[in-house]
């Protein structure tokens, strides 16, 4: 099955550029949708997921460091890659430290804004990947595919059980849970005494010393926390 077409926003008030853009964008296999200011490029952010954004920086009502300013502040991490003119140093550093991925002075060879969308792509895969997965020395867990697997790729079975305990620590390492809070997840709110045994089987698959676990921590007084390599 061929791998889907990344998705890419325009936002630039100069027409011109904005067609050069996405004709030689789409020549190199992208998909590419354009808006010529933030109004209209927050109007496709409602309706369509991206995998990258290109803003221009001087656009009219809205600049492109507030518009970035304001998908950050909305909790959105899309990679973007500021369009800047020549020079305008406090721009690219203003831009850096919103939240942009990168930034190309204009002008600029069309070429190099594709290797920079690449390695950005390239960068956000990569943390995709580590991301979805768990790791206890070799054991690894994938929180997407719900699997356990040791280093050698064979299926440690996991109950319905251990699996959820596995998302909802894994989906926050580090994080302190309750155990009324997991009680409550599991559907044994009456019974906390359950949360626990249901951690010590757990321990027994991902731990190397059950006794000392080094991954599935009790933290005293307070419940469970999970930690990954």
């Amino acid at each position: 099955m061929p791998e889907a077409k990344k998705h890419i926003l325009v936002v630039d008030d100069d027409t011109r550029l904005r067609s050069l853009l996405q004709r030689y964008l789409r020549e190199q296999g992208f998909l590419v949708s354009a808006a010529k200011d933030a109004a209209e490029a927050e109007g496709f952010l409602k309706t369509y997921l991206f995998d990258i954004l290109i803003v221009d920086i001087m656009m009219p009502k809205v600049t492109g460091i507030e518009f970035l300013e304001r998908l950050r502040e909305g909790g959105n991490w899309v990679p973007v890659i500021l369009l800047t003119a020549m020079g305008e140093a406090a721009d690219r550093i203003s831009g850096l430290e919103t939240g942009a991925d990168d930034y190309v002075p204009k002008p600029f060879e069309p070429k190099e804004l594709v290797l920079r969308i690449n390695n950005i792509l390239k960068r956000t895969a990569r943390e995709k990947d580590i991301a979805s997965k768990l790791v206890f020395h070799g054991i690894v867990y994938n929180l997407e595919k719900g699997e356990l697997k040791t280093a050698a790729g064979e299926t440690i079975h996991i109950t319905p059980v251990e699996r959820t305990l596995l998302n909802v620590l894994g989906g926050k390492p580090g994080e302190v849970h309750t155990r009324e809070e997991l009680a409550e997840i599991l559907g044994v709110a009456e019974n906390l005494r359950t949360v626990d045994v249901q951690i010590t089987r757990l321990r027994k698959k991902i731990e190397i010393d059950t006794k000392n676990p080094r991954y599935l921590q009790t933290v005293r007084g307070k419940g469970y926390m999970l930690i990954s390599e």
